[in-house]
């Protein structure tokens, strides 16, 4: 119970915790599927207080961890491209490509500024006519909204030197691919609760049937994830399968509805490559024939670039949950932030960052 004293309501973590450990009678593999509620487990060490029996296992949570090499190495081709100026959330830009990061190429001229959001580039484009811009739409469904409305806005300003390379990946589809896995482990699925705001989770019953899984949409602070593990495990000991939702101050069944109506005007559901792991059939978005003017990869002809992951990552058995991060024999030695080899390293949301942040590093053996 080290770390409850960490937590902003310490006595109900407590609690918490007491009534998953009272009730636990076998052992139990519950993922999160995001890295905000990975890096807040890690943070505040809720895995360490949990009961033994109960094993968190971290999924493909993190959007800039699961963008394929091949969508890096297009986004650095069209970097390097004279006339372009090309934007991107400040993560991206560490991320490493088959060769190099978009750093890499900013550092050789190349015009790469970091946004706070689409509508920044949107306002670029306008204020820089003769120069192309180019947004890095990635995301999980939480950022499809903004990166929508960016998309309808350059149509209504009539805009031609704007563009989006487009990578929006979708859980639903990823949580049935770890289902599907002949690895998989998992039992209980923690569904991520900013998802589910703009979705919300209609989508989840079939699965949950299906598969017989609980899953329970919850938040990120300490209370909200131990609420929604104590929920998971409260259906895993009785048998039951069922959608709850444990964060209900901020989602609904249906979720935002005129969010949803906006990604389904400008995007429509695509196979997806996730790194790591592999195609994934429909699990994401790419922009409407209607709005292929605006498609990054059709303007600057990289549609059919291919990379490869290097050979001493292993970031996609990381992110099916297959392996801890510690576990990986390049962990802290080949593979640090400063020098990364994938992107779970790099990214904010990255399990691999959390344990190498955190200090897990320091606290477990590392494999090999």
């Amino acid at each position: 119970m080290k770390y409850l004293h960490e937590f902003r309501d310490g006595p109900k973590a407590q609690a918490l915790a007491e009534q998953i450990r009272r009730m636990v009678t076998r052992r139990w593999a519950i993922m999160e599927v995001c890295g905000g509620q990975t890096h807040s487990i890690i943070r505040h060490g809720i895995d360490q207080i949990l009961p033994p029996e109960i094993e968190l296992i971290h999924g493909p949570g993190c959007p800039v961890c699961v963008t394929p090499v091949e969508t890096i190495d297009k986004a650095l081709a069209i970097a390097s491209q004279p006339g372009v100026i090309f934007c991107s959330f400040g993560d991206m830009l560490r991320v490493p490509g088959s060769r190099e990061d978009l750093f890499a190429v900013k550092s050789r001229g190349a015009d790469v500024r970091v946004v706070y959001s689409p509508l920044d580039a949107v306002k670029l484009a306008q204020r820089e006519p003769q120069r192309q811009v180019v947004f890095f739409a990635i995301g999980f469904e939480t950022t499809a909204p903004a990166n929508a409305m960016a998309a309808k806005l350059a149509r209504q300003l009539g805009l031609k030197n704007f563009s989006l390379l487009v990578s929006h990946v979708l859980v639903p589809p990823a949580i049935e691919a770890i289902l599907n896995s002949p690895h998989n482990r998992v039992q209980a699925f923690l569904a991520a609760g900013h998802v589910c705001s703009v979705m919300g989770y209609w989508q989840y019953p079939p699965l949950a049937q299906r598969y017989r899984v609980p899953i329970v949409v919850t938040g990120f602070e300490p209370l909200d994830l131990l609420e929604g593990i104590r929920r998971a495990v409260a259906q895993l000991e009785s048998g039951r399968a069922e959608v709850e939702n444990a964060y209900a101050r901020v989602v609904t069944y249906h979720g935002n509805r005129a969010a949803q109506a906006v990604i389904e005007e400008v995007f429509t559901t695509t196979d997806r490559q996730w790194r790591g792991i592999g195609l994934i059939p429909q699990s994401g978005w790419r922009l409407r024939p209607e709005y292929a003017d605006l498609d990054a990869e059709l303007r600057f002809g990289t549609a059919e670039v291919q990379a490869e992951e290097s050979p001493l990552c292993l970031s996609g058995q990381v992110l099916q949950g297959i392996i801890k991060p510690h576990e990986c024999p390049a962990f802290g030695k080949e593979c640090t932030p400063r020098t990364p080899l994938g992107a779970t390293m790099v990214s904010a949301e990255g399990a691999c960052a959390a344990y190498y942040h955190y200090g897990r590093h320091r606290q477990m053996p590392v494999s090999g």
